[in-house]
């Protein structure tokens, strides 16, 4: 499954993503999360130490996060500031820590934290506006490699036709 969740209040860019994936054929889950009251992260370490795989902050992602235990990918929609994807689509990003657990491994010369699940989830990201393109490049690879995925490929709102192409 491949979930999109989108930050922005533009939804004609998830219409344009449901007609590409349907006839892809693709079994896609659309959230609309503009709306949705999602904070960020507080580094509180619950969701590692004592509610082990459960976010300790009640809002909207609790739904988000139980979709992406499940999805083979993740593809976050999300506007831009100051080069780089905004608090938004970030916050998507940073809540993904009940999926790891506290504890470390080596990986590839590298300390990394041992999964939770044994689903993995790729990341994408498609954004609006003008970012730094290389540095989002560069970022969502390091974010996947966190999670023990692989990345996906960033993409402008203009290249969803690109981006679906990426989508299993």
């Amino acid at each position: 499954m491949v979930l999109i969740v989108n930050t922005t209040p533009d939804t004609s860019v998830t219409a344009e993503i449901a007609k590409y994936t349907a006839d892809a054929g693709l079994d896609a889950k659309i959230i609309e999360a503009a709306g949705l009251k999602i904070s960020h992260c507080i580094g509180c370490n619950h969701c590692w130490l004592k509610t082990p795989g459960e976010c300790t902050i009640k809002d909207d992602y609790e739904m988000i996060l139980k979709e992406i235990i499940h999805a083979d990918q993740m593809w976050v929609i999300s506007d831009t500031a100051l080069g780089f994807i905004d608090h938004k689509g970030k916050n998507i990003y940073d809540r993904i820590m009940p999926i790891l657990t506290m504890y470390l491994k080596f990986k590839g010369g590298q300390m990394r934290h041992v999964m939770r699940y044994d689903q993995r989830t790729d990341l994408g990201l498609i954004f609006r506006g003008d970012p730094d393109r290389q540095f989002l490049d560069r970022w969502i690879r390091r974010a996947a490699l966190n999670v023990d995925s692989r990345p996906l490929g960033v993409f402008s709102t203009g290249e969803i036709k690109e981006a679906v192409s990426c989508m299993c």
